[in-house]
Formats: C-alpha cells, sequence, structure tokens
C-alpha cells in the first residue's frame, strides 16, 4: 500500500461522513460536485470533504481504492456510497437519512 491509499485509508477512518469533490461545498468546480455536497447540506448533518482538485494524487488513486470511477464520491463510515446521481436519489427516497444519522449519531 503506497502512502497515498494509507491517506486515503486514515481519512476513511477518521471521518464517518466524507465527500470527495471537485472543489468545496462553499465553491464546488462541477455540477456534480455541487449537487452531492447541496444533498449533505440539506441533510443537516456534518462531513467532511476533500477537494481533489488540490490533491492530485487522491484524485488519481482513489477510484482504484472505491472501485468507482467519478467523483464525487460518498463515504459512510468507509463504505462507497456514490456519486452525486446515486446519493440525490438516496436522499429523495429517504434512504440516505438514516446511514447519516447513524454515522454521525445525529438527529435531524
Amino acid at each position: 500500500m503506497n502512502a497515498t491509499e494509507q491517506k486515503i485509508r486514515q481519512q476513511l477512518a477518521d471521518n464517518p461522513v466524507i465527500l470527495y469533490m471537485k472543489g468545496t461545498p462553499v465553491e464546488p468546480s462541477c455540477g456534480f460536485s455541487a449537487k452531492a455536497a447541496a444533498v449533505l447540506k440539506a441533510s443537516g448533518v456534518k462531513f467532511s470533504y476533500v477537494n481533489v482538485l488540490t490533491s492530485p494524487f487522491i484524485m488519481e488513486k482513489l477510484p482504484e481504492v472505491s472501485d468507482f470511477p467519478t467523483f464525487p464520491q460518498l463515504f459512510i463510515n468507509g463504505e462507497i456510497i456514490g456519486g452525486s446521481d446515486i446519493v440525490e436519489a438516496m436522499y429523495n427516497s429517504g434512504e440516505l437519512m438514516p446511514l447519516l444519522q447513524a454515522a454521525t449519531g445525529q438527529t435531524a
């Protein structure tokens, strides 16, 4: 395991809800990242993020670790949930909130 993969695995271990995205939740750099961050903000739970545009090694390595090819990537308790369309669909169907709340110990 190289240093970048170790860093990713440490981030996943340290952050129950983490979004790997292009840009930041305040200033997303792509529409998909904007949508995923908006869903997480709407959920009201605390989440961490990594701007993959300023972390090129993570941007390159994460798809190998997660087996998910595109960004953004949402992880809950170290498990890949998916990208913006999956996150949005799960939020709209009610599937996402229980996962977020269980991971963070927060209630809506």
